[in-house]
């Protein structure tokens, strides 16, 4: 039972910057649109449409692993920087 391909290659850092930068590239794209979840576009390409290029680039420089991995990163990152902001509120500190 083989779920994928033959193993491949890690990444050289070349390919590793430009996923990087493509994948920088896309969050930016969200980030003006105001979409922390890239689920989101997944869903619903439409809600997205400027940054469909950006992803589709994004999706093909850049391992599936490590889509998944970033694009779960992006929403814990979001999310842990709310909780802190509203910690920091609740005990009077800025």
């Amino acid at each position: 039972m083989s779920s994928s391909a033959a193993p491949t290659k890690p990444p050289t850092r070349e390919q590793r910057k430009q996923c990087w930068k493509v994948r920088d590239e896309y969050f930016a794209c969200l980030d003006k649109l105001n979409i922390i979840d890239p689920v989101v576009v997944e869903k619903s390409p439409e809600k997205a449409q400027a940054c469909l290029e950006k992803k589709k680039k994004y999706e093909d420089d850049c391992m599936a692993s490590w889509v998944e991995y970033f694009n779960k990163r992006r929403v814990l990152d979001v999310q842990q920087k709310r909780y802190l902001e509203f910690s920091q509120q609740q005990s009077g500190k800025k």
